[in-house]
């Protein structure tokens, strides 16, 4: 694990609330991963910037749930991509993760489920995984 990435899980404090930026649960054998705010890796490689794993560049995200997800998100809708990033940018900037956040990211996640439940790829397996409706729920 990169040292960036315990740095994170750590000031977080990941692995104590139980659950990740996105309100993804921990599981014992769960593998936490460095996500890409702003610049993204890519963008990183083209602009010979190295692998953009700088701790202000990043969150920590349940690699098979909420990581996966999320990018399958940006394939298939940009802009709810982009607000769930600027609700995770804001909790950045906080210092800590906000239930408030966590609320709006799974309101937003709600609305992806509603729009995509019944799509399938193009192996014909649903987009959206049992393993994604796995997550807290919080209320205002």
């Amino acid at each position: 694990m990169k040292q960036i990435t315990k740095f994170l899980i750590n000031d977080f404090k990941i692995k104590e609330l139980g659950y990740d930026f996105m309100g993804f649960s921990l599981c014992k054998d769960s593998i936490l991963s460095f996500h890409h705010l702003i610049f993204s890796k890519e963008y990183c490689k083209k602009a010979k910037l190295g692998k953009g794993y700088w701790y202000f560049n990043g969150v920590i995200l349940v690699q098979d749930t909420s990581h996966e997800y999320l990018h399958l998100i940006q394939r298939y809708d940009d802009d709810l991509f982009r607000y769930i990033t600027s609700e995770l940018i804001d909790m950045k900037v906080k210092g800590f993760i906000d239930e408030t956040n966590l609320i709006a990211i799974n309101q937003m996640l709600d609305y992806f489920e509603y729009q995509h439940i019944e799509e399938k790829d193009d192996k014909g397996k649903y987009l959206i995984k049992e393993k994604y409706l796995d997550r807290i729920r919080l209320h205002k």
